[in-house]
């Protein structure tokens, strides 16, 4: 199932359940503000697979993410793994670079079914990467499960942070991912949520020329790339090729309309509140009580997030917004407001006279 083939208004094309919060690493990033204990109140294994249940009812091969803190934290992260798989789901798993990830239990998920495993590389060293982790040896660690996964025939994603502390290592991670043998790098740009308020983010400017950056990368390498809370990625990308109004066959990126939260994202904490996206903290129900699938497809929340109609300031005059829609998530961490300008995009629409976004930057 390609993304262009997925109605976002009735099914999530990434489902994300946070497991656990509970993580032995303390990234300075972390959306999670992850502990090495586990909450009391965290979904059960039952209630776990009741929501692996109610994800079924998006659709056969609905793609789910277990995400922590770190899902191995849990005793029973493998029968959820296969549980879900017996389901017709096709489960992910983001895990952490800690001792846990060893290349027998990485065999194991890959045996029960495991379609992905992804990891995160935030620099392209270990003095670069455990310093971003806040733990010696996770870069070693971490490098030894990417090449465990590659033994084990488990295709492997690398997830990396973009922010002031990290933009000048992607060279050195893009090395990297390439010789991993990775599918996908996935570029996350910072959201100041949980530990992450304290970085400094990218200028609307430096992003811009990162986001330039990356469709070079993905145009001259084996892997692909995508961007995650930042759409505009898609905007760039369509501004190269000297057309707003391209196919999606001719558009370079692969999908008709970005991902966006609440928008073909969908998220579901560890003690079961629904979320547009881990990184948009709103909840709009909890699984214990109500049905994801009935949140997610009528729920004003997430209806109101798929209107890019709806949004204002400049990403609600922009011709982009279609395609693009702005991060939602960086919104509402600035504004409080999820449908206003995200303040990362440096682009103003012509004849946009309006107030444009306002962030504390590092250039």
């Amino acid at each position: 199932m390609r993304p262009a083939d997925v109605d976002t208004s009735r099914r999530p094309f990434v489902l994300i359940w946070e497991v656990t919060q509970a993580c032995e690493l303390a990234c300075k990033h972390c959306r999670a503000e992850a502990t090495p204990c586990r909450h009391p109140d965290e979904l059960t294994t039952e209630e776990g697979k009741r929501l692996l249940d109610d994800a079924r009812r998006f659709g056969s091969g609905q793609l789910v993410v277990l995400s922590g803190g770190d899902p191995l934290y849990r005793t029973d992260t493998l029968e959820l793994v296969e549980y879900g798989v017996e389901k017709g789901l096709r489960m992910t798993m983001t895990p952490s670079g800690t001792a846990s990830l060893t290349e027998a239990h990485i065999r194991t998920l890959a045996e029960t079914g495991l379609r992905r495993i992804a990891l995160s590389i935030d620099g392209g060293s270990a003095v670069s990467h455990d310093g971003f982790r806040n733990e010696r040896g996770s870069f070693e660690r971490t490098l030894a499960a990417a090449q465990a996964a590659r033994r084990a025939d488990l295709p492997l994603q690398i997830n990396t942070t973009v922010c002031a502390e990290t933009v000048d290592q992607l060279p050195a991670v893009r090395d990297l991912v390439s010789e991993l043998d990775a599918v996908l790098w996935s570029v996350f740009f910072l959201v100041p949520i949980g530990r992450g308020r304290v970085l400094d983010p990218l200028s609307p400017a430096r992003a811009e020329r990162v986001m330039e950056w990356l469709v070079d990368v993905a145009s001259a390498s084996s892997f692909g790339v995508k961007t995650t809370e930042a759409p505009h990625y898609r905007r760039v990308a369509l501004q190269r090729r000297r057309s707003a109004t391209a196919e999606p066959s001719a558009d370079g990126i692969g999908r008709r309309t970005g991902i966006t939260a609440g928008d073909g994202f969908a998220f579901v904490s560890h003690t079961g509140d629904i979320y547009p996206s881990g990184f948009l903290p709103a909840a709009a129900g909890n699984v214990r009580n109500e049905s994801l699938v009935e949140v997610y497809r009528r729920g004003d929340r997430f209806q109101r997030l798929r209107d890019p109609d709806a949004l204002t300031g400049k990403c609600g005059s922009c011709e982009f917004r279609h395609v693009c829609g702005g991060s939602r998530s960086r919104a509402f961490a600035y504004t409080g407001d999820a449908l206003a300008s995200d303040p990362l995009c440096a682009y103003v629409p012509d004849g946009y006279d309006g107030p444009l976004p306002e962030q504390t930057f590092s250039t």
